[in-house]
């Protein structure tokens, strides 16, 4: 695999900023690079102060411009493909594949994720919601500026519908209920802080229906009617039925114990399978659907019926 097209990173510093050094501003607002690599990348060059080269003490003030270079890497292998579910001149849905990023982030990603394949084929392109690296399914995009902020104001005031697949750990006891555990930061060593259950967290709600009750596990429709990070994930767990495959989330919404896995580590089973909205240009009603992959999906009721290929999908 060959070497991406490195990056130039910019941004601002803010009054908060003021007064710290260089380095110690960087290694605060980046710690997963640690600051040995930041003075590092800081002494070889790579890091200027106002167009500048700095050294690792320099002191910050408000309103300085810092940039930095980070030279192409290779980025780790992910599925580089997808499919297109709906086009028109406005809008853009295509099926997202588990372990594919959405956008550039995490300081892996660069050019291995959805954005960069779906530019390719439409370059105007802007992707109005994002699923984790390890959710499937339906991602909608914005091909102009005319329809980008209609959708945005609909996907914010909840104008839309988000309908998701996942398979849980063992049975909740309804057949269908809601969930309102809030969801705020919580501390996590690995990160600083973490989106996890807790009590002064910010108000959420879900709607979950068992669509399927099998031998250890149940096939679930969850309609989220805010959209908090990694909701689903910890709505799911704070019930007792973290999602099955989940390296991050345990019973009661935060990190299972010991683990030093990240959100966008891929493993749990959750896809993005229907988006109902109103059209931004001819105002009429439209459904996007993204057929779930095989363990996702329910089975044929002749299967039910006969108890014959039960490990067959439909």
């Amino acid at each position: 695999m060959g070497l991406n097209q490195g990056y130039i990173h910019r941004e601002q510093s803010g009054a908060t900023a003021a007064g710290r050094t260089l380095l110690a501003h960087l290694a605060a607002r980046h710690p997963l690079a640690g600051p040995d690599l930041w003075r590092t990348r800081i002494l070889e060059g790579l890091v200027r102060l106002d167009g500048a080269p700095a050294l690792p003490d320099a002191i910050l003030r408000a309103g300085q411009w810092i940039t930095w270079a980070r030279p192409p890497w290779v980025e780790p292998e992910v599925p580089l493909a997808t499919a297109v579910l709906y086009e028109d001149e406005d809008l853009l849905a295509v099926a997202k594949p588990s372990g594919l990023p959405t956008l550039p982030g995490g300081g892996e990603f660069l050019e291995h994720t959805l954005l960069t394949l779906v530019r390719r084929r439409a370059p105007e392109a802007s992707p109005m919601h994002r699923l984790g690296r390890g959710t499937s399914g339906l991602v909608l995009f914005a091909r102009t500026a005319a329809a980008r902020g209609p959708l945005q104001a609909a996907f914010q005031d909840g104008r839309t519908r988000k309908v998701y697949r996942a398979l849980c750990q063992g049975h909740p006891a309804q057949d269908a209920f809601e969930i309102a555990t809030p969801i705020g930061a919580v501390p996590y060593g690995p990160l600083g802080t973490l989106h996890a259950a807790t009590p002064d967290g910010r108000p959420s709600l879900s709607r979950v229906a068992v669509l399927e009750r099998r031998t250890d596990a149940s096939l679930l429709d969850v309609e989220i009617l805010t959209g908090r990070p990694h909701q689903i994930r910890i709505h799911l767990a704070s019930t007792g039925h973290p999602l099955v495959g989940d390296p991050l989330y345990g019973p009661g919404g935060g990190p299972l114990p010991g683990t030093e896995a990240l959100p966008g580590d891929p493993g749990y089973l959750l896809h993005a399978h229907r988006l109902e909205l109103i059209h931004p240009r001819t105002g009429t009603p439209l459904t996007l659907e993204c057929q779930p992959p095989p363990e996702l999906r329910v089975l044929d009721f002749s299967e039910k019926k006969s108890g014959s290929g039960g490990d067959r999908r439909s």
